[in-house]
């Protein structure tokens, strides 16, 4: 059974930074990929970052690539997305998600429906 589950959200001040976890089991982490999306409140969601398994090779949407980093822990199945400078627009609930053809293309997709497996989210919080 495909399990995402992240970790790492709370509440920060604007200028402060946070280090969010994706944990997946039950699939071949080497032949997915796996995206960071975000929803803020009364809006859609929307793409932040995407690594692919087989060689970590990463993707960033336009609108956070100068504030993110999204890499791999190490040789585990985890996959944390690093957020600095974060701002009160940046308060949202972030998912992560799992794309079971992401082995495939030139890049990792930032297309969310791309994605067929999804974490239940993580909230975000920043004050002013």
């Amino acid at each position: 059974e495909v399990q995402l589950v992240e970790s790492g959200g709370g509440s920060v001040q604007t200028g402060g930074s946070l280090r969010l976890s994706c944990s997946a089991s039950g699939f071949a982490f080497e032949d997915y990929a796996i995206g960071w999306f975000r929803q803020t409140p009364g809006g859609e969601r929307e793409a932040v970052s995407c690594l692919r398994g087989r060689d970590n090779d990463t993707y960033y949407s336009d609108s956070m690539k100068t504030r993110v980093t999204i890499s791999r822990d190490g040789a585990k199945n985890t996959v944390v997305l690093q957020i600095n400078d974060l701002r009160p627009e940046d308060t949202a609930i972030y998912y992560c998600a799992a794309d079971s053809n992401g082995a495939l293309g030139y890049k990792c997709s930032l297309y969310q429906l791309q994605y067929n497996f999804w974490g239940q989210g993580t909230q975000v919080t920043v004050s002013s």
